[in-house]
């Protein structure tokens, strides 16, 4: 419930599925007696104020429906059917207002002349030369992983079989 929406398998979803709406529902009375039960099924406080602060205050004029599911695909390895399981009323996150006001401001306030940005003039005319002692540093760095590291133990041999 953290998260307003997770890739699933099929199955798993429609048991949560009604998992979910229960609690929801129970978030809806905000009573003491429908926290005490949320605790009991999650078993973590933090997860119970999300509930009750935040969730359920979002679907008081619904009746039902609180989730959905939405086919996604198929996983590559086992062939299991995903699906995204997520609340139908997703919390809009707010966006970061655009600068307009530096903007404007810049615009405004055209007292910084041009000059007064640029650096100032190296009193020497004569223009810096590399030395030639100078080392370049090395070209080729080492990977910080080792290419397909991880299928080592997918193709490891196994005793077992």
């Amino acid at each position: 419930m953290l998260q307003q929406r997770i890739l699933t398998t099929k199955h798993k979803a429609k048991a949560a599925q009604s998992l979910v709406e229960n609690l929801i529902s129970m978030a809806k009375s905000n009573t003491l007696a429908a926290r005490r039960r949320a605790f009991q099924v999650l078993s973590d406080h933090a997860l119970v104020s999300v509930l009750f602060k935040d969730i359920g205050p979002r679907f008081v004029k619904r009746t039902g429906g609180y989730t959905r599911i939405l086919p996604w695909g198929k996983r590559r390895g086992d062939d299991a059917e995903m699906v995204y399981f997520e609340l139908t009323e997703q919390k809009k996150e707010k966006k970061a207002p655009k600068r307009e006001a530096a903007k404007e401001g810049a615009k405004d306030a055209p007292s910084q002349s041009h000059e007064t940005r640029e650096r100032p003039v190296e009193p020497t005319a004569a223009p810096k030369q590399k030395l030639a002692t100078e080392e370049k540093p090395p070209a080729s760095k080492k990977p910080t992983k080792k290419f397909l590291g991880g299928l080592r133990g997918i193709f490891k041999k196994r005793d077992s079989l």
